[in-house]
């Protein structure tokens, strides 16, 4: 492997940790999140999952049968799951999971 390659590597991996490592380094002891941060923190959940489902319908109108049939069960399965468990990551895996199963089926 050539040395940039691994430099580029080292390089990625600690920009990546000290992102990560950021907040807790800033919010750590007494000192509180701002109110501004906090909502963020309750509002983005929802809007990420909006943002997935537009992405995810934005081909419909052309296949209709083949592709939006589909995706609007796997759209429904997604909400009833997030209001069911208000886990994004398992429902976004339930409506990955009724999706790939109705391209197959229908």
């Amino acid at each position: 492997m050539s040395l940039y390659v691994v430099l580029a590597i080292l390089i990625s991996a600690l920009v990546t940790f000290s992102l990560r490592a950021l907040p807790f380094l800033l919010f750590s002891g007494n000192r509180k999140m701002p109110g501004w941060l906090s909502r963020l923190g309750a509002v983005l959940p929802s809007s990420i999952m909006a943002v997935l489902i537009v992405y995810c319908l934005k081909g419909v109108k052309s296949d209709i049968i083949g592709t939006g049939v589909p995706s609007a069960i796997a759209v429904l399965v997604v909400a009833l799951s997030y209001k069911w468990r208000h886990n994004t990551f398992l429902s976004i895996l339930f409506g990955t999971a009724v999706y790939m199963v109705l391209l197959r089926v229908l």
